[in-house]
């Protein structure tokens, strides 16, 4: 089995005082997605400490985003950022990092850590969202008639469904529950990608997999699934143990976000 673990860090310096790498040693996954790690590759590796490989995509704007990659396993390749060879917008950087991962059995796996923009409704943020997500979409297309197995982990910004935000009518205008983003989940799975947190967690509502600071949206699971992993096809069918791994108090978190896990029979 492999295990890949996706989680927004909202920050890794500040997840490493609360705890994270605790919970590094504990899970012990081959491979780690990253998000918002908001810090240097030298801070990333620092962290990490000895028997991890990575590769990591820092933003131009300081202290935002930022994805990584983190492995016990060997790299056959990475791809960094979707500027296919050209400078990306500052906004768009630290947002999308690829890799070809070799494993024990001689298999490859691409896995791609995404970070896509939160945005704001009626603002230039919106717009630089779906700017982002068009280029997003062109790369999950090509990711999947490559025919390879494929995971695509990360913060999404986006809930697909009614299920996925506990406050949905009242979120039926903001962003990250418009159904324009919502149509791109819509396209991804039409074309054959899986959600396994949906596949593997139920009808709903839930499992979330951010909640706001404010009030006790902790406490009352009043969140946001957001976090994903989607999968080609093929691999999606040799995936097992699919969780949410919610800390079992507000205090014991070590983000905002609740990282979520899978198992591979590769």
């Amino acid at each position: 089995m492999v295990t890949i673990a996706t989680a927004n860090v909202n920050g890794i310096r500040a997840a490493y005082r609360n705890g994270m790498g605790e919970w590094l040693a504990q899970r012990s996954p081959e491979i780690l997605l990253l998000q918002e790690v908001r810090a240097t590759d030298e801070i990333l590796e620092g962290l990490l400490g000895e028997g991890w490989n990575s590769v990591h995509q820092a933003c131009d704007i300081k202290g935002r985003a930022g994805v990584a990659i983190a492995t016990t396993l060997p790299f056959k390749a990475v791809r960094v950022g979707l500027g296919n060879g050209e400078p990306e917008v500052p906004v768009d950087t630290g947002r999308w990092v690829e890799a070809d991962i070799e494993l024990p059995t001689g298999e490859t796996v691409t896995v791609v850590s995404v970070y896509i923009h939160s945005g704001t409704a009626g603002t230039p943020k919106m717009d630089q969202k779906f700017a982002h997500l068009e280029k997003v979409d062109a790369r999950m297309r090509e990711l999947l008639e490559s025919g390879a197995h494929v995971v695509v982990g990360g913060d999404v910004n986006i809930a697909h469904q009614n299920v996925d935000i506990k406050n949905w009518k009242g979120n039926l205008k903001s962003a990250g529950f418009l159904p324009e983003e919502r149509a791109y989940l819509d396209r991804w799975f039409e074309a054959g990608w899986v959600d396994l947190g949906r596949r593997h967690g139920g009808e709903g509502p839930g499992p979330y997999t951010w909640w706001s600071n404010r009030g006790q949206s902790f406490a009352n699971d009043a969140g946001w699934r957001i976090d994903y992993q989607l999968v080609s096809p093929a691999l999606a069918e040799l995936a097992s143990n699919v969780h949410v791994d919610r800390a079992d108090s507000y205090e014991a978190r070590w983000s905002d976000h609740a990282p979520l896990l899978a198992d591979y029979a590769l």
